[in-house]
Formats: C-alpha cells, structure tokens, sequence
C-alpha cells in the first residue's frame, strides 16, 4: 500500500510540475522516452529507498531513533563525506558509493556534481540502483537476523 501511495504521491508531483512549467510557456519534455526513464527511475529509487527503511527500521527497534539516525546520516552525515571525498581521486571513488551518491546516479541528478570542489564522476544509472539494492538487502538481512534473534527467546 505504501508503494502505491509513493508512486501516486511522485504522479502527482511530475503532473504539478508539468503543469507549472506549462502555464509559464515552458517545454516540460513529457514527450521525451528519457524524460518518462527519470520518472521511472525515480519510482526505483523510492522502491529501494523503502526497503533500506524496512532494514534500518528492524535494526533499531526504537522508531524516533531511527527516524534521527536516518535523517542526520542523510542531511549532515553524507554531505560531509561526499563534499570531503570529492577532493581526493581516490577518495572521490569511494565516495560514489554512499548511499546518496548512488540514489543521485539512479535518478540522474545531483546537487553534489554541481556544489563539489574536485571530482564529480558518479556510477551509471544501473550501478547506482545496484549500489542501493545491495545496501536494502544487507540492511534487511541484518535486521532481519537481530529482530528474529531479538523477538524469540
């Protein structure tokens, strides 16, 4: 059900934003094949990003706990390491692969490429998704294992 609300709830932000883009005389490239592959990497993206939630959410039982955890790695966190990263060729490949990093190469779109002070190279696309389906599963693995541990004794 939460997926169906995600893909709705992103449905209505490309039909938001086409029509403001439309009401000023702006193309809004809803006719372009890679304008809809964004749309759908983007419904992806929020697809993996819930499962790296289920993870870390059986992984700390405790919800505002998680909620913080989730919120300062994502605001503070991994800004700082991608921005630290981006200065070092070696440590700029390592940094590809936060989180963040890789939802931004699934999508397409970085705020990072354009804000950081050396290297901005990001994985392709399909990389990043791979990146963030390995991050799901080792998340809800683990949680899943602790939870199961945790909840029968």
């Amino acid at each position: 059900m939460g997926g169906l609300f995600g893909v709705i709830g992103f449905a209505t932000s490309v039909g938001a934003g086409a029509a403001a883009l439309a009401a000023f005389g702006f193309d809004t490239g809803l006719d372009s094949s890679d304008a809809w592959a964004l749309v759908g990497r983007g419904v992806l993206a929020m697809a993996l990003w819930g499962a790296i939630g289920v993870g870390l959410g059986s992984l700390v039982p405790n919800q505002v706990a998680a909620i913080v955890i989730v919120i300062a790695f994502t605001q503070f966190v991994e800004p700082v390491l991608r921005l630290v990263s981006s200065l070092n060729e070696v440590t700029a490949n390592v940094g590809r692969f936060l989180p963040g990093a890789a939802s931004d190469a699934l999508v397409g779109a970085s705020f990072y490429n354009v804000a950081s002070l050396g290297s901005t190279d990001s994985l392709e696309w399909w990389q990043g998704g791979i990146v963030l389906l390995g991050i799901a599963v080792v998340a809800t693995v683990i949680g899943g294992a602790t939870t199961w541990r945790r909840d029968v004794s």
